[in-house]
């Protein structure tokens, strides 16, 4: 990569960023930390696989009849 272009200049600005900041580093691992826990754990727990519980190994059919079955108006 040539040292004008414009990616190298940006990834420098942030990478001279990067390596001078103390504090700042400290926040980062905070913020990677709390989104794993948003993303992994809380998936993990509170978040069951309801696809695999109800289609009994035919998802493409059980999602089909779900779809048609919800957009359908009930008959009288």
């Amino acid at each position: 990569m040539r040292k004008d272009s414009f990616l190298y200049r940006v990834y420098d600005l942030y990478a001279d960023g990067f390596r001078s900041m103390r504090l700042g580093r400290t926040l980062w691992a905070i913020i990677l930390i709390k989104l794993f826990i948003i993303f992994v754990v809380l998936k993990l727990f509170f978040f069951p696989n309801f696809l695999k519980q109800h289609a009994n190994g035919d998802e493409p059919a059980f999602v089909a009849s779900e779809i048609l079955e919800r957009s359908l108006p009930p008959s009288p």
